[in-house]
């Protein structure tokens, strides 16, 4: 009987400092994650297999100062919005030198043309912040990962998304473009 009491505490403090454990890492306000920080909240819609799917609720971080951002893309902005895509945003002064056009033709694009179709939306910031936003991003190229999905069950094909308005760029036109992202005196 006693080894059965014994055995019975042991479970029931194991469970208290589970849930002590617990709660002491979901209260402390110190401590961040790599999920912290996608607070730029941009919708856009996306040619994903020919078809213009969206508009897409975009949640970015960004990452590096050149700039180099990262998007969780979502469905919608409801709090049970699904994980739809996955979007890299980099300076065009990384991306031009060292994708090869072919590559950068078939899976990026230049946001300074997708923001210029005025379908692009940043939202939850004042006129002026926004407009900041749009002027940097408008510096970088994207490349967008989109998981396919049957149903709300996850197929893991990812497929590449494009920006609506994205036009491949010639040979000339893209070695220009290799010179003026690396002499801009942007970011």
């Amino acid at each position: 009987m006693q080894k059965k009491i014994m055995l019975l505490l042991g479970v029931v403090g194991c469970v208290v400092l589970f849930i002590l454990a617990r709660d002491s890492k979901a209260s402390d306000p110190a401590k961040t994650t790599p999920a912290d920080g996608y607070t730029v909240h941009v919708t856009a819609p996306h040619n994903v297999n020919g078809h213009i799917m969206g508009p897409y609720h975009h949640y970015c971080k960004v990452m590096a100062s050149d700039p180099v951002i990262v998007c969780e893309i979502y469905d919608s902005d409801d709090p049970n919005g699904m994980l739809k895509q996955v979007e890299f945003i980099i300076a065009k002064k990384l991306t031009r030198p060292t994708v090869a056009l072919n590559d950068w033709n078939r899976l990026w694009h230049d946001h300074a043309v997708e923001i210029a179709t005025g379908r692009v939306q940043v939202l939850d910031l004042p006129p002026d912040k926004a407009k900041e936003v749009a002027d940097l991003v408008a510096t970088t190229d994207g490349i967008i990962y989109s998981f396919e999905f049957n149903g709300n069950v996850p197929t893991g094909r990812v497929v590449m998304a494009q920006a609506v308005g994205h036009r491949p760029l010639t040979a000339k036109e893209y070695e220009a473009s290799k010179k003026d992202a690396l002499t801009s005196t942007g970011h």
